[in-house]
């Protein structure tokens, strides 16, 4: 998946190539912006927050998250 800070509000934009492009509101510092994409994704899959776990790319755009079951990249 493809993680865009900064930006005007949070939500899932689409596709972008064999990935999963995010946009979030909240800043790229101190982990802010990947627990909003983690919120993101829990809302959309309909999970807890809880159940939605950072594997890699906690620094750099592309990430990939783990939840029960399923890998996003």
């Amino acid at each position: 998946m493809k993680a865009v800070p900064g930006s005007s509000r949070s939500r899932i934009v689409g596709e972008l190539g064999d990935r999963l492009k995010i946009q979030v509101a909240a800043p790229p510092e101190g982990g802010k912006a990947n627990r909003a994409v983690a919120e993101v994704l829990a809302h959309w899959l309909g999970l807890a927050k809880s159940e939605v776990e950072l594997v890699s790319g906690a620094g750099q755009p592309a990430k990939v998250f783990r939840v029960p079951r399923l890998i996003i990249k």
